[in-house]
């Protein structure tokens, strides 16, 4: 989920989305990717922790924040690229192993809320 920050929290837009699909986030791990002032996004991700919490998704404990994204980018690449690259690699390598798994206990084990 990529999502900028506003009046520290999600774009009303974002929210509507997440709530339009409902069944569809069940037992499905979610990670955060957001951006914008001094936060980051990092009040938009705790507001998305608790909002896929209720709708029964698994989000990762990983994030990638973008602080000050206006300053962090060169065109369309950012400038710490190898301490980004770390981080996504570490919330991708994160989100696949919560897909493996859920994936294997929702085959074994439909899950019902």
């Amino acid at each position: 989920m990529v999502t900028p920050e506003y009046n520290n929290t999600i774009p009303a837009a974002l929210k509507n989305t997440i709530d339009w699909f409902f069944d569809e986030w069940a037992a499905k791990p979610v990670a955060f990717v957001s951006y914008g002032g001094m936060s980051g996004g990092l009040w938009a991700v705790s507001h998305l922790r608790h909002v896929f919490t209720e709708l029964h998704a698994v989000p990762v404990r990983e994030s990638l924040l973008f602080h000050q994204v206006w300053r962090k980018f060169d065109g369309d690449r950012p400038r710490n690229g190898e301490e980004t690259e770390v981080a996504a690699k570490n919330l991708l390598d994160r989100l696949v192993w919560w897909a493996d798994a859920l994936r294997t206990a929702r085959a074994a084990r439909p899950y019902q809320r």
